[in-house]
């Protein structure tokens, strides 16, 4: 890591960039591509249960920043640039964008629902207009490069929505497009995200065509459900046993391994089936098969044309669970693997070829 010297001395670009999740506040300055200062702020049930919504944790999380930015004797005059999560906002094509006031009023209001994403680009927004710099936000969940026949759900009243690890899955796209010696706008990948929700989403020639929506579709995850036999959740949701909030927390945050295990922890899981647990073996195997499924799915939608099958997100650390799904889908094309995620990085890269002049912004509207 630099010092601040070094800080004070470089002539390259530097960028704070802000991810808040659910449970922590993630932020880090860069100088170009290198992270010389990073910290994640973990958040107790207790930390934040005093504030009635997302909006109200703004003041907390923002002063997180700046007291720990300040301890770090960082001076907020000393970047170019800020660049934050994406929320969840209108569907949009992926690429960087500036965030406006107009972006800033649709995070607010949380136009498609209400996320600690969301409070990243209100924080760098606000940060950047006192400092008259630039604030970006890159490849937000909201990305929708969909085509048309993908958003068909087969109810008239209801069309698929484009929410996803769009961030992560396109920044592990174009390195591995980097490694082939290739450009992300040549390749055919299928890309999984393996995280609290899996999403799996073919990405053909730089664009995302198709993805499942892992708030309500595909594989199920940690705490997600996933797909659902459509009839029986109706029953349930009728059946006056749980109110419309108790069943929204059931498919969104008591789901998947949760609902079977009461943990969110794959590796806690996993410990299960070491030791015997025939159930735990079975449910770690149901979630690698419906993933390799989602996979086959998608082979489809690239007609077969598939240059490799990329697995990210936390969960690809497990050798359980990758191996499971590349033993049902490396028939289709190569796996890589690149666990974890690259979210602080990926933000920077997209910040910093807007400012060196290799990609146009875009901007929202």
């Amino acid at each position: 890591m630099a010092t601040i010297n070094q800080l004070e001395q470089t002539n390259k670009y530097r960028i704070l960039v802000i991810n808040a999740g659910a449970a922590s506040t993630k932020f880090a300055v860069f100088e170009d591509h290198e992270e010389v200062f990073t910290r994640k702020i973990e958040h107790s049930q207790s930390d934040l249960q005093s504030y009635i919504d997302i909006n109200e944790q703004y003041c907390y999380r923002k002063n997180i920043i700046l007291d720990t930015l300040q301890l770090a004797g960082i001076p907020m005059n000393a970047f170019d640039a800020i660049v934050a999560r994406g929320g969840l906002l209108l569907p949009l094509e992926g690429g960087t964008y500036r965030i406006n006031e107009k972006m800033a009023e649709h995070l607010k209001a949380g136009i498609q629902g209400q996320h600690a994403s969301n409070l990243s680009g209100l924080i760098a927004y606000d940060l950047a207009k006192e400092l008259k710099i630039p604030a970006f936000t890159v490849d937000p969940v909201s990305v929708d490069e969909l085509e048309p026949v993908a958003r068909i759900s087969g109810l008239a009243e209801l069309e698929r929505k484009s929410l996803s690890h769009a961030l992560n899955m396109k920044a592990v796209a174009r390195k591995v497009a980097a490694e082939m010696g290739k450009n992300y706008n040549e390749v055919n990948f299928i890309v999984v995200h393996l995280g609290s929700g899996i999403s799996v989403a073919p990405h053909q020639t730089g664009r995302m065509v198709d993805v499942n929506n892992p708030m309500s579709g595909g594989p199920f995850a940690t705490d997600r459900c996933g797909g659902l036999p459509s009839a029986e959740l109706a029953e349930l949701c009728f059946s006056g046993k749980y109110t419309r909030e108790q069943m929204l927390s059931k498919l969104y945050k008591e789901g998947g391994l949760y609902s079977y295990f009461g943990t969110k922890d794959v590796r806690e899981v996993e410990k299960f089936a070491e030791q015997g647990n025939k159930k735990a073996e079975l449910v770690l195997e149901a979630m690698a098969y419906q993933t390799a499924k989602e996979i086959g799915a998608m082979a489809t939608v690239l007609q077969g044309k598939v240059d490799k099958i990329i697995l990210t997100g936390g969960i690809a650390y497990s050798d359980f669970i990758t191996s499971k799904i590349i033993s049902r889908v490396n028939w289709i094309a190569p796996v890589v693997i690149k666990p974890g995620e690259e979210e602080l990085c990926a933000l920077a890269a997209g910040a910093l070829r807007v400012l060196k002049g290799e990609e146009r912004v875009k901007e929202y509207a």
